[in-house]
């Protein structure tokens, strides 16, 4: 079974645990089976290989995420990443030229397609297996799965099914409405537009060489930036004959604000936080090193990172966005393949991070134009190159490098380590790497 996983977000509406790299899909805060805490993507790759171990998962994504995913994954998957953001079709036909070119699939084999972070049960994944197995027995070129809907809501699109069975036609799409049309739309048996398709990889080669110029997965990557975006819906869904739906009644969540997400949540507090009895209906999430103590706190969630604190009523965290996107500042916190990294301070002259250096990765070997840096490990042990000089580094040791000097490290234990960054021009841009 082939799996596209699209991943995208902006990181915006569960601020401020998310951000521009740590979208909502990387925060783990969801129980696992073993009491402990996981993301919606390492929830959903978990249930794909309950449903099937030999899926083959590629996920779909842009730059700024493949650190993280490889943070939480490692290389149980492959990663089809975009040049540039360009909607999920030209999303869709990138991974599917990459399917057929480098991962050497058939174009008789078939394809599903759904989004990183649904919030479903088991019966879901049964669901795409069996779409699966009808877009590869070939009765329509294209099959959707439809979500039987629980109340009138504005945020999803509606398929219009030809018939009420569990397999059928569609009779035409719906955008998204307001809660009064919606309501109407429920009434003609409606289902809500989960974002799921499956298909034969070839059936998706040809629509794409249709509506695009390219011959191979590596042309398509290059000229990647010159398509226009388009959703799969328009360009493809609504413009096939031949296509089926399929109507799913299971748990399906999109917890995609506060409000959902906590609902989901393991627990009222996570972190450092007293909630005394007179609370109701309040979850706080705390990664801060300090406490939170919240009294008389009702249908509230309250959540606190390096990135900004939030204290909101759960309704109104719904409308987040607009305000979080005037808020002009760096990433303060990001987990990467390697490890992760905490900004502690930032002044007009210099910056302070913390650096977590997983055992078994090193950091890239490279060097700053602008920047002198300090390291202090705190704790851990590993290797230090400081250009092209080895040397073990242990704690209490302090290593300077001024601008220019090619460095990097690598932990043999977990490798705490403090950063100190010094320069007038301070920039992620202000780096180069090398070959070591």
């Amino acid at each position: 079974m082939n799996i596209i996983l699209l991943s995208g977000g902006s990181g915006k509406r569960l601020w401020p645990l998310s951000n521009d790299i740590r979208s909502k899909q990387f925060v783990r805060m969801l129980s696992d089976e073993n009491g402990g805490f996981e993301s919606m993507l390492e929830r959903v790759y978990r249930q794909i290989a309950a449903m099937d171990s030999q899926a083959r998962i590629t996920i779909a994504t842009g730059k700024k995420q493949v650190s993280l995913i490889k943070n939480q994954l490692g290389d149980k998957v492959s990663v089809c990443v975009e040049p540039c953001r360009r909607d999920t079709f030209p999303a869709v036909c990138l991974a599917a030229s990459y399917l057929r070119d480098v991962q050497a699939v058939g174009e008789d084999e078939s394809v599903v397609v759904c989004p990183v972070d649904p919030y479903v049960e088991a019966s879901y994944f049964e669901a795409l297996k069996e779409m699966a197995g009808m877009a590869a027995a070939g009765g329509a070129n294209l099959y959707l799965m439809g979500i039987a809907p629980t109340y009138p809501s504005e945020k999803y699109g509606y398929i219009i099914p030809a018939s009420t069975n569990r397999v059928s036609g569609v009779d035409t799409f719906r955008e998204k409405p307001d809660a009064a049309t919606a309501e109407k739309y429920i009434a003609q048996g409606a289902l809500w537009n989960g974002g799921v398709f499956a298909f034969r990889l070839g059936y998706l080669l040809r629509k794409a060489r249709e509506l695009l110029d390219f011959t191979d997965y590596r042309d398509l990557d290059a000229r990647y930036s010159e398509i226009k975006k388009i959703s799969f819906d328009v360009a493809v869904a609504e413009q096939e004959k031949e296509i089926q739906v399929l109507r799913y009644e299971g748990q399906w969540k999109d917890l995609g604000t506060w409000n959902t997400f906590s609902e989901a949540m393991a627990d009222y507090a996570l972190g450092r936080v007293m909630l005394n009895e007179t609370c109701e209906n309040t979850h706080v999430v705390n990664e801060l090193n300090i406490p939170i103590l919240c009294m008389g706190c009702k249908d509230m969630v309250i959540a606190a990172s390096n990135d900004g604190i939030l204290i909101s009523d759960k309704e109104q965290s719904s409308y987040i966005k607009p305000f979080v996107e005037q808020i002009e500042q760096q990433v303060m916190y990001a987990e990467k393949s390697w490890g992760s990294f905490t900004v502690l301070d930032v002044q007009e002259d210099s910056l302070t991070i913390k650096i977590a250096l997983l055992p078994g990765h090193a950091l890239h070997y490279h060097s700053h134009e602008h920047r002198d840096e300090v390291w202090t490990v705190m704790s851990g042990r590993g290797k230090a190159v400081i250009d092209g000089v080895w040397r073990n580094v242990a704690p209490g040791d302090v290593i300077s490098m001024p601008a220019g000097c090619r460095h990097t490290v690598s932990a043999d234990s977990e490798l705490k380590i403090i950063e100190v960054q010094m320069g007038r021009d301070i920039s992620v841009e202000d780096k180069q790497k090398h070959e070591l």
